[in-house]
């Protein structure tokens, strides 16, 4: 079931939806990681991610609602003034409110510098705000009695590009300054339409149509673009969580499926000769699957939350000012978030798409809700920046950001690596874990060669390093999923060794066993996008268009 348009002003959610909205915020659970002064509970932001990964486990279309409003809030938090947050925080906090953001236009998707969308200023210092944005997912629905867009915009007399974009606060229903709300009139966010997608069906995908709709300036003028990177940045990581869901869930109804699905006998004979046939997951190919699924679900929730943690780390060093060491952590996170956003929602894809081969025929037709997460997960690699923009966010900014012969970015990353493997090295008598230490530490010589190669291309043909990008930040996301796997597969072993843990050696022992299958199996990977990335540019670019 999806959602249903009704009118300019009403989309119907799908059933259920505002009922479990209702207990999940009756629980409180909106505010979790949000300041007590706003109505949260001041838990650390990692509490938060982990909580999202289990919501979007079990239902991603309707965690995406929740996961909105924590952007807008955020946003607001860290920008507006302190009659923003006072009118607009609290409620979004309570979740007795919903938010959005508004950035896409009918021509104009991820390149910004085209948004049209106006905004003229008022005699009270507010905004009309006039123009259409598409593709804006809970744009409209009927689960809270008000919602508040977060809409880029351009002031008049503004500079041009992005420099010029001004970010608003624009709720469905107008609020006074005195929090005063008129919920019997809207404010000209008018629905133009929902969107027929390929999945995500429980979203509502709203085009918006702002017609002298009255806005809050956030901030200061022609400062939008930055501001809204706090949201899109929280989204982007929020989009990585979305491939790790597919990868667990995937991976959990697999599992179960090849349990009990019978076909075949194995190549050594009759596993049980009262059935007709063994289970599917005594066959080499369907465990390789099903091991491809669990590395990217567990090693992906692994990076996710490292990166979570890391962000904790990063609040606590804001509020003692401790500016270096916020500079690092920041550089680190910017870092990261490119390589998790492309990497782990395309291994996402996968890992759903496996799962629809473990399921043969059963896995494409609807009954088995497989297809759905494929269908669901898709968009994850195309919101908040495609995968082709991450990998150009993350080589042309991230790496080559002081010039592209500057290689200390890169050049320090995979120095700290190969100290990390040199630790490790130190600290065990594991052979599996001695050998993988040694080929994370050489794929990090060969990570700073590689970044060598293609400086040095773009020199020549600056289309080259466009051509590498996407090869790049897989061979960087493979590579740091092996790193964390490590991390994983030696603590394991310390638990087996010492006898020590929360765990099951059972538990233990599969860690040891997947951590194999990745150094073996999924690492060596990095070897055909090296090739694809150093592929001479003429074989893309030298064909003209038909």
């Amino acid at each position: 079931e999806g959602c249903k348009y009704i009118g300019p002003h009403e989309v119907k959610s799908p059933s259920g939806f505002k009922e479990a909205y209702q207990k999940y915020q009756e629980g409180q659970w909106v505010g979790l990681s949000f300041p007590t002064k706003y109505g949260g509970q001041d838990f650390p932001h990692s509490v938060s991610v982990f909580h999202t990964e289990i919501l979007g486990t079990a239902c991603q279309s309707w965690s995406s609602y929740t996961g909105l409003s924590k952007g807008a809030a955020r946003t607001l938090i860290a920008h507006g003034s302190d009659e923003l947050k006072n009118l607009f925080v609290p409620k979004l906090v309570s979740g007795e409110w919903m938010g959005t953001m508004c950035l896409t236009e009918p021509h104009c998707g991820s390149d910004l510098n085209q948004v049209s969308c106006r905004a003229e200023k008022r005699e009270d210092g507010r905004y009309n705000i006039n123009g259409t944005k598409i593709f804006i997912s809970c744009g409209e629905h009927d689960i809270t009695p008000n919602i508040v867009h977060l809409v880029l915009a351009r002031i008049p007399g503004g500079p041009s590009g992005t420099h010029g974009i001004s970010l608003f606060a624009v709720p469905k229903h107008f609020v006074e300054r005195d929090g005063t709300v008129d919920y019997q009139n809207y404010n000209g966010a008018n629905i133009g339409r929902i969107e027929e997608k390929m999945g995500y069906h429980g979203t509502p995908t709203c085009e918006i149509n702002f017609e002298n709709a009255v806005g809050y300036l956030i901030g200061r003028e022609h400062k939008g673009m930055p501001q809204m990177f706090t949201f899109m940045n929280g989204a982007r990581i929020g989009a990585a969580t979305m491939g790790v869901n597919a990868a667990e869930k995937s991976f959990q109804n697999s599992l179960q499926y090849a349990k009990n699905r019978r076909a075949f006998r194995t190549a050594k004979g009759a596993i049980d000769s009262s059935y007709p046939a063994d289970p599917i997951i005594v066959h080499p190919d369907i465990r390789k699957m099903l091991l491809t699924q669990k590395a990217i679900a567990e090693g992906g929730r692994a990076m996710l939350y490292s990166c979570a943690l890391l962000n904790d780390q990063l609040l606590k060093h804001m509020e003692i000012d401790d500016t270096k060491s916020v500079e690092l952590i920041e550089s680190q996170l910017g870092f990261l978030t490119p390589i998790l956003k492309g990497f782990l929602t395309e291994r996402g894809i996968e890992a759903a798409n496996l799962g629809i081969q473990i399921y043969g025929g059963h896995g494409y037709i609807k009954g088995n809700s497989q297809e759905q997460i494929f269908r669901d997960t898709r968009i994850s690699a195309i919101w908040e920046g495609t995968t082709q923009i991450q990998a150009l966010d993350l080589l042309r900014r991230k790496i080559f950001g002081n010039g592209i012969e500057d290689l200390r970015v890169i050049n320090s990353h995979c120095i700290a690596l190969q100290e990390f493997c040199k630790n490790i090295r130190k600290g065990t008598n594991n052979k599996d874990i001695q050998i993988h230490t040694e080929i994370l530490h050489s794929k990090a010589t060969e990570w700073m060669e590689l970044t060598r190669r293609i400086s040095i291309e773009t020199k020549k043909n600056p289309n080259a390093l466009g051509a590498a990008s996407v090869d790049y930040l897989m061979y960087a996301g493979y590579i740091t999923l092996a790193e964390y796997w490590l991390i994983m597969e030696e603590h394991a072993d310390k638990h087996l060794v010492n006898k020590t843990g929360n765990h099951s050696i059972e538990f233990y022992q599969a860690k040891l066993q997947v951590a194999k299958f990745v150094f073996s199996t999924l690492l060596t990977r990095v070897e055909h996008h090296k090739l694809n990335a150093l592929a001479h540019v003429s074989t893309i670019m030298d064909l003209q268009p038909e």
